[in-house]
């Protein structure tokens, strides 16, 4: 099943982010490469595609896994997670409507 995975980061996360991306995107691309990634990416603190020094407010993943639990588990050792990039995480169930 699909399941949403919606984080807001802490304020002033943008030095954190940097410093574990690296470990982040290592685990992105594993999803990826097994063909249960959706759609992944952050969410801009301002209106522009390249927030610079403001960074951002939050990412949002849509991925597979095999249950609600398995989905929160493999977030919380996200090194976003671990690092303390995010102050707030949310896992809910997810069907896709569009595109078919």
């Amino acid at each position: 099943m699909l399941y949403a995975i919606m984080t807001e980061d802490i304020p002033n996360s943008r030095e954190k982010r940097v410093a574990v991306r690296d470990a982040h995107m290592k685990r992105m691309t594993e999803m990826q490469s097994a063909g249960r990634l959706i759609v992944s990416g952050p969410c801009p603190a301002i209106d522009s595609p390249d927030p610079g020094p403001a960074g951002f407010s939050g990412s949002v993943i849509v991925a597979e896994f095999d249950s609600l639990e398995a989905a929160g588990e493999w977030i919380a050792a996200d090194p976003y997670v671990t690092s303390g990039v995010f102050a707030k995480v949310t896992v809910k169930p997810f069907r896709k409507g569009f595109p078919r």
